[in-house]
């Protein structure tokens, strides 16, 4: 009896890369904040890279509580579907390969979102990790930290509560 040749590393990682980014790429509000994603095997980390157009308050200066309540609403929102994505391609349910924007499945509906402001958000990139507290086929929970300069010190953070999209199977 022989056994299976396991796939090689690197494809594995060539797949997630490429499901994440094109994720990223199906939501244009994304690029327009400025919003990156790094991915470490099954973390990731959001940065919202410093721009001007993001300060809220010019005399501290300060970044936008909206800014700040999108960057953290959009990072809980690509973990819950990358998630969903590598799931869907690692079973073979969607090929990596037929990606694009136009045939990603549907993202998760935000219910309710309320962000906690811990302290002013400077005038420098931040960045946020998402952690799915629950979830099931309707609905999900997720929590998410923001920091700036050290990751023990948080300026918000924010829990969310999202609609799944419907799946087939």
């Amino acid at each position: 009896m022989s056994r299976a040749v396991p796939e090689p590393v690197a494809l594995i990682k060539q797949r997630r890369d490429r499901a994440l980014a094109v994720l990223v790429e199906g939501v244009p509000y994304i690029r327009f904040l400025g919003v990156q994603f790094d991915r470490r095997g099954d973390e990731l980390t959001a940065t919202l890279g410093y721009d001007g157009k993001l300060i809220g308050n010019p005399l501290l200066p300060a970044l936008h509580g909206g800014a700040i309540a999108s960057f953290l609403e959009v990072t809980a929102i690509m973990e819950l579907s990358f998630n969903l994505l590598w799931d869907d391609v690692e079973s073979g349910k969607i090929a990596a390969d037929s990606l694009s924007p136009e045939t990603l499945p549907r993202l998760p509906k935000t219910i309710d979102f309320t962000v906690d402001y811990l302290r002013s958000g400077l005038p420098r990139d931040a960045y946020a990790r998402a952690r799915v507290t629950r979830q099931g086929r309707r609905y999900a929970s997720v929590h998410v930290e923001g920091w700036q300069d050290n990751r023990q010190r948080l300026f918000a953070q924010a829990t969310g509560h999202f609609l799944m999209p419907q799946r087939d199977g």
